[in-house]
C-alpha cells in the first residue's frame, strides 16, 4: 500500500519523491509507504489553507451548516468505526479493545460536542462608563492553524484539535506523527466525504522537517502540539519569536497518592488501568505510587502479581490486554530506564525485559513493577512512557503534596481516599491540570484538558478549546 498526502483537496505524493515506511509494531510488518513531506509541501498546504480561509464557501458558511458538517464527520467515523479501530491497532499497537472502545468513540464524541458549539459562539455587550457609546465583542477565527499530533492516540488526538479548529472557522495543516499516520489520513478522507471544502483540511506527512516548517511559517497563526516537553520547548521558542498563538500538551509524571485510609484491594484495578493503559504510553499515566510505608510492600507485591498476569500480544487478538510499544526506539528507551532503576537500587518485582518467544518480532516489553523507589531515582523523576510502575513509600501524610509536586511536570494526578476532606485538600494542593479522585484517568470532550509547569501551555476540550482557536474583537459604536 502507498499512502498519499492531502493538499488543497487533492491526494498527492511528496514533492521530493521520497517515502518512509510505517510498520505494525506487533509484527514488524510494513503496512504502507507514506510520503516524506518537504518544506515545499508545507508551503503549498499553508497557501491552500490561507486561500480556503478567505473563501466564501468556508468563511461564509452559516453556523447551522457548520454544525451539520461536524455532525456528518462524526457519523462517518461511527459508520467506519471497526475499520478505523483496526487501522489504529495495526499502526499504533493499542489493543482493539482500546481502539474500538476508547479511541474511536472519543473522536466521535469530540466532533459531536463541538458541533453543538457552532450556533453558540457569541460575544457580549457591556455597559461602558463612557456616554453615547455602544460596545460589543465578537469571537473570530485565527486563520491557518498548524496541528501536530503524537503517536500514542493518533486518531483521538487529531479529533481533539480538528473539531474545535473547524467549528470556529479556521483552516488547518495537520501533521500526524511519522510512526502512526494512517488513521489520520483516513480521517481526512472521511472529512472530505462529509463535505469539507478543498483546502480547509490539509495533511502533510513526514518527520521533524515537516513539523519545523509548519511552526516557522509566518502565515500559520496558531500551533497546537501534543508531544514531549523537550520538543514543546523548541516549538514554544520558535512560535514565541514570531508571536504565534500556542497550545502545548506535553509530558507528565502523574503521581498516584494512596492515602492511609484507602482500601488497597479495591483500588488495585484502577491503578493498573491508570498505569498500564496502552502499555503505559499515555501522558497522564499513573507512574509514581505513593503508599503508606506500612503497606507499601503489600501494595507493590499485589500490583506486581496483577501486572505479571496480563497477557501481551497482538492488539487484534481480543484476549490481548497489553499490546506492543510503538517502535524499537521506544522499546530501547524504556529498557534504558529499567536498567537505570536497577542500577540505582530499586527492587525489581516483575518484568524488566523485552518479551520473548512468539513476541520477539514485535516491540513488546514486559509490564514492570519496582518497589523501594525513592524520589531521587531517575525512574521516579523522568517520563518513561512505557509499562514501568514505581512504588514509593511515605511515612508522614503531610509530606504527600510536596513530594508529588517535586517534579517539573504537572499534567495529571490521582488521589485514593475514603475521606472526602483528605481527598479534596490534596486535590487543592497538587499542582496539576487535572486531578482525579478515586478514578482511572478518564477524559471527556466537555472537560478542559492540559498541564501546568512543564506539562504544557493552554487547554484543549470544553469551552477552553473554543477560546484557544478564536480571538476576541471589541467593537465600539458612537450613538451620537
Amino acid at each position: 500500500m502507498t499512502a498519499q498526502m492531502l493538499i488543497d483537496g487533492e491526494w498527492t505524493e511528496s514533492s521530493g519523491g521520497r517515502t518512509f515506511e510505517t510498520v505494525d509494531p506487533a509484527t514488524g510488518e510494513v503496512l504502507a509507504l507514506v510520503p516524506e513531506g518537504t518544506v515545499a509541501d508545507v508551503e503549498a498546504a499553508v497557501a491552500a489553507a490561507a486561500k480556503a480561509f478567505e473563501s466564501s464557501e468556508w468563511a461564509g458558511m452559516m453556523p447551522a451548516a457548520r454544525a451539520r458538517l461536524l455532525w456528518r464527520i462524526a457519523d462517518l467515523i461511527e459508520e467506519h468505526a471497526e475499520e478505523l479501530a483496526r487501522l489504529e491497532t495495526r499502526d499504533q499497537g493499542q489493543p482493539f479493545g482500546i481502539s474500538s472502545a476508547i479511541s474511536v468513540p472519543n473522536a466521535v464524541e469530540h466532533f459531536r460536542y463541538y458541533a453543538g458549539w457552532a450556533t453558540k459562539l457569541h460575544g457580549v455587550t457591556v455597559p461602558l462608563s463612557i456616554p453615547g457609546v455602544d460596545y460589543r465583542s465578537r469571537r473570530e477565527p485565527l486563520g491557518v492553524c498548524g496541528l501536530i499530533t503524537p503517536w500514542n492516540f493518533p486518531l483521538m488526538i487529531a479529533a481533539w484539535k480538528l473539531a474545535p479548529a473547524l467549528v470556529t472557522g479556521n483552516t488547518v495543516v495537520l501533521k500526524p506523527a511519522e510512526q502512526t499516520p494512517l488513521s489520520t489520513l483516513r480521517l481526512a478522507e472521511l472529512c472530505i466525504e462529509a463535505g469539507v471544502p478543498a483546502g480547509v483540511i490539509n495533511v502533510v506527512t513526514g518527520g521533524p522537517e515537516v513539523g519545523q516548517a509548519i511552526v516557522r511559517h509566518p502565515q500559520v497563526a496558531k500551533i497546537s502540539f501534543t508531544g514531549s516537553t523537550e520538543v514543546g520547548r523548541e516549538i514554544g521558542s520558535v512560535a514565541g519569536g514570531r508571536l504565534a498563538r500556542l497550545s502545548l500538551e506535553l509530558g507528565g509524571k502523574a503521581p498516584s497518592i494512596i492515602a492511609p485510609d484507602a482500601d488497597i484491594d479495591a483500588i488495585l484495578e484502577g491503578n493498573i488501568m491508570g498505569g498500564l493503559l496502552n502499555c503505559g504510553q499515555v501522558c497522564a499515566a499513573y507512574t509514581r505510587f505513593y503508599v503508606d510505608h506500612r503497606r507499601a510492600d503489600e501494595f507493590a507485591e499485589k500490583l506486581a502479581a496483577i501486572a505479571s498476569g496480563m497477557k501481551l500480544g497482538n492488539g487484534l487478538d481480543l484476549t490481548t490486554v497489553l499490546g506492543p510499544l510503538v517502535s524499537q526506539e521506544q522499546l530501547d528507551r524504556v529498557d534504558r530506564y529499567v536498567r537505570a532503576g536497577v542500577a540505582e537500587g530499586a527492587t525489581l518485582l516483575t518484568g524488566g525485559a523485552r518479551a520473548g518467544g512468539d513476541l520477539e518480532r514485535g516491540f513488546f516489553y514486559q509490564p514492570t513493577v519496582f518497589a523501594g523507589v525513592d524520589d531521587s531515582m531517575t525512574i521516579a523523576r523522568e517520563e518513561i512512557f512505557g509499562p514501568v510502575l514505581s512504588v514509593i513509600p511515605y511515612e508522614d501524610p503531610a509530606e504527600l503534596s510536596g513530594r508529588a509536586n517535586d517534579t517539573e511536570y504537572g499534567l495529571g494526578a490521582v488521589i485514593w481516599s475514603r475521606d472526602i476532606g483528605t481527598a479534596n485538600r490534596l486535590a487543592h494542593e497538587i499542582k496539576a491540570g487535572t486531578v482525579w479522585i478515586n478514578l482511572p484517568p478518564f477524559l471527556d470532550a466537555a472537560a478542559p484538558w492540559g498541564g501546568m509547569k512543564a506539562s504544557g501551555v493552554g487547554r484543549e476540550m470544553g469551552w477552553e478549546g473554543i477560546l484557544s482557536y478564536t480571538d476576541i474583537k471589541s467593537i465600539w459604536t458612537s450613538l451620537s
